[in-house]
């Protein structure tokens, strides 16, 4: 077991009861939410929300609690404190945040601050979480050394005007579980045995034995009367030589063994606590609402407050010896849900303004058949009917052709085979229509994917005899026109579905293979501590890898569409929202440029959600607007994709540099794969900054203009502007307006004379990207 994990114990809480017990070490109880009452030693203490209390060692406490109260308990134990605090057996710690003295209300929630974090760094386990561990429990010591610290309580009990007594009390006090003889302890005082013998006698009324004894047996009876453990090991953990030596004294001095003492007060002593019963009842926080009560309290103690600790890395490209490899242009995909939808102005705009800022290929649809796109036809009695089924259709291919944008259609199966005679008929008097009116030279450029998803109850052979019709009826009309298949494939068992085997013997008969890819679908978001979230930092990437290798065993080469996929996102828009992901979107991107014929968007929040039929929005596809025409995180991240021209001369896992004819772009990106319900308070999420020391050799000596482009969730994401400009009384149209204005990567400009090796710091926050624009001056 890692020893860092035997030094303390901490654990969030919703308390009914605790059962009387001593306490071992060193408790803090701080209440997050709700209220408990804890009585020690007879008194009782109400803690109510921010209240904090300490239990010092070998006090007797007991715990009762209101329904739904959220309770932080850290307990540090003797251990820890006695390899740094050589004082600490002789001390008590008097905090207790109701009657905490004037001066010491920062002490205070500094501790508070730490009982928080180290929660976190428990939570997170990150790779540097046992030394963030140490530390926080260090910070919260030396507060209550500092600022709580009082003497031990024995000295209030004795004659602590003699200083030489009050020290080997003291003595005995911290050391009465080991050996300890007079003659021992009349060396280590500079004095004779028998000057002790009588000196201490004379002082405390007794004999150095007979005090040391009542000592152990003091503590002995709280461990009888409040512990489980057996009377072998009271003794041993007392200083008794052995269990028959304690039974003979234990005896002498309460008239019965200790076994007998502790059947017959057990009841005694619990009765003096009423309404308090003999079992524990407790119940352990795990839930993803921890993170948000932590980062509630880390506002409420000081909305000043921010962890500024980040990693710090050096990064060194030596582009004396470059890689020389060209960027590969994936075509983009942004779905619209149906045709229909392109006779809408908004969307129009939006597709026009994607087209432009990162690039537009094929807009997706589906529905064509079962949906709005084809309208029934109406009986007429003219002879050349001037009403067409078509008409809708018509006006969005005509905005297509125009802006050259070409169609990417997902036919269903359960889609085409609800009234599959009719349905095929339909099919084909649309690809007649369409042949007549655009030519057979735009149709080829279109794209059909027949789609049947992961989970089904169709049979191989049904789901085959359906695509060939499908696919001999297109071919048949439009020969050149490309028709691929859906695979689902599992990351986990790198395999399809026995349902989807038929499509691994029927290359000759596929152009093309759709596939998907979502993080999100194989972590789960209420472990806080699920390695998963480690394992799938290059998902995308890989299972890209796995199902052309899939693929490949079976003989079949053809080109990838990425249909549908996401980074890690939550599964609701709460933190979908809130969690910054810019540089997992370009990352993820970066790294299948080469693999992929295209890459799949969808447009835009409103229609995706309307995609879901009012059911729970699934998280597979990435939009690229918000409502209201707000540009999402991938939009931006797209736009920098975009912007990227020349030849990569340097890569590595969060960085890539290319040279081109201008002179150099060189992009950093802050790539973290992490739960993003940790992104519910910002300060949860400092220490995963970085700042790069960035060390650059070989580029040419000139001068040059850096344009450097900043995209974080302060300059760019919808999110923080959103939060801060909102209102209880809504969102206007100007207010939106201006969000949507302001929310943008910011811009810099450096003017650089660089000679021989160029450094330069750069500090990254959370999933951010940096976009280094390093143009040579014309002179």
């Amino acid at each position: 077991m890692d020893q860092s994990l035997n030094d303390f114990q901490i654990s969030l809480k919703e308390i009914n009861f605790l059962s009387p017990r001593v306490n071992h070490g060193l408790e803090l109880i701080f209440v997050i939410n709700g209220e408990i009452t804890v009585e020690i030693d007879s008194r009782f203490y109400v803690l109510k929300e921010q209240d904090l209390l300490l239990i010092n060692r070998n006090q007797l406490f007991q715990v009762k609690g209101n329904g739904g109260n959220s309770v932080l308990q850290l307990n540090i134990t003797d251990a820890f404190i006695d390899q740094y605090y050589d004082e600490y057996r002789n001390s008590r710690f008097e905090c207790y945040s109701q009657e905490v003295d004037m001066g010491r209300e920062q002490m205070l929630n500094n501790i508070r601050k730490q009982l928080v974090q180290l929660m976190i760094s428990y939570c997170r386990r990150d790779e540097s979480y046992r030394l963030e561990i140490q530390s926080y429990l260090c910070d919260i010591l030396l507060n209550l050394i500092r600022g709580f610290k009082h003497k031990g309580s024995a000295f209030e009990k004795l004659d602590t005007n003699d200083y030489r007594l009050s020290q080997i009390i003291e003595y005995l006090e911290r050391n009465y579980h080991q050996i300890i003889t007079l003659e021992d302890m009349a060396k280590k005082f500079y004095l004779s045995t028998s000057y002790l013998s009588r000196y201490f006698k004379q002082k405390t009324g007794m004999g150095f034995s007979r005090f040391l004894m009542n000592i152990r047996l003091k503590h002995s009876v709280k461990d009888l009367l409040y512990t489980n453990e057996t009377i072998s090991q009271i003794a041993m953990r007392n200083g008794f030589a052995n269990t028959k030596s304690f039974t003979t004294l234990f005896k002498e001095s309460y008239g019965v063994t200790p076994h007998v003492y502790r059947e017959n007060h057990a009841n005694e002593k619990i009765d003096s606590f009423e309404s308090y019963p003999l079992e524990d009842a407790e119940q352990l926080i795990h839930s993803t609402e921890i993170l948000r009560k932590l980062g509630i309290v880390l506002n409420k103690l000081d909305q000043s407050y921010r962890n500024t600790e980040s990693r710090f890395e050096e990064l060194t490209l030596d582009l004396t010896k470059p890689i020389y490899k060209e960027i590969a242009r994936p075509k983009h995909v942004v779905i619209v849900r149906e045709l229909k939808e392109l006779l809408k102005d908004p969307v129009r705009k939006q597709l026009l303004m994607i087209k432009e800022d990162m690039r537009l290929d094929y807009v997706g649809i589906s529905n064509l058949l079962r949906g709005e796109t084809i309208t029934a036809d109406v009986e007429t009695d003219e002879v050349i009917a001037t009403s067409s089924p078509y008409f809708k259709a018509d006006i969005s291919l005509n905005f297509l052709k125009k802006n050259d944008l070409s169609l990417f259609i997902r036919i269903d199966y359960q889609e085409i085979t609800a009234d599959e005679d009719n349905n095929f008929k339909k099919l084909a008097a649309f690809i007649k229509h369409c042949l007549q009116v655009y030519g057979s030279s735009y149709l080829n450029t279109w794209h059909f994917l027949f789609y049947e998803p992961y989970y089904t109850a169709v049979k191989d052979e049904e789901l085959k005899r359906v695509y060939m019709k499908l696919y001999h009826l297109l071919k048949k009309m439009v020969p050149n026109v490309k028709i691929g298949v859906f695979l689902p494939f599992s990351f986990e068992d790198e395999k399809t579905t026995e349902s989807h085997k038929w499509l691994l013997t029927e290359g000759d008969h596929i152009d093309f293979i759709g596939y998907h890819s979502n993080q999100n679908d194989v972590v789960d978001f209420k472990e806080l501590n699920d390695k998963r979230f480690n394992m799938t930092q290059d998902y995308l990437k890989e299972k890209t890898a796995k199902v052309k290798a899939y693929l490949k065993k079976s003989g079949i080469d053809k080109p990838l569409h990425l249909v549908s996929w996401n980074t890690l996102s939550g599964n609701t828009r709460f933190t979908n929202g809130i969690f910054f992901r810019g540089a997992l979107v370009l990352k993820s991107v970066l790294d299948i440029v080469n693999e992929v014929e295209s890459i799949g968007f969808w447009i835009n929040t409103a229609l995706h959600e309307n995609d879901s039929n009012g059911q729970r929005i699934r998280i597979e596809g990435m939009e690229l607007f918000h409502y209201f025409s707000g540009k999402r995180p991938a939009y931006f991240a797209m736009m920098f994709a975009k912007r990227l021209y020349g030849t990569i001369i340097s890569q590595g896992f969060d960085y890539v540099m290319l040279q081109n004819d201008r002179g150099y772009q060189l992009v950093l990106m802050n790539c973290n794969t992490i739960n993003p319900y940790y992104s519910v308070e910002e300060s949860l999420l400092q220490k995963l900054n970085k700042e790069i020391l960035v060390k650059i050799r070989g580029l040419e000596q000139g001068e040059y203009q850096v344009r450097k482009y900043i995209f974080d969730r302060d300059h760019g994401a919808l999110y923080t502007k959103w939060s801060n400009l909102n209102s209880k009384h809504g969102l206007d149209r100007e207010i939106i307006d201006y969000i949507n204005r302001s929310s943008h990567p910011k811009l810099e400009i450096f003017d650089e004379t660089i000679t021989e090796e160029w450094t330069f710091h750069s500090y990254l926050t959370l999933n951010a990207i940096h976009f280094f624009e390093i143009r040579k001056a014309i002179l």
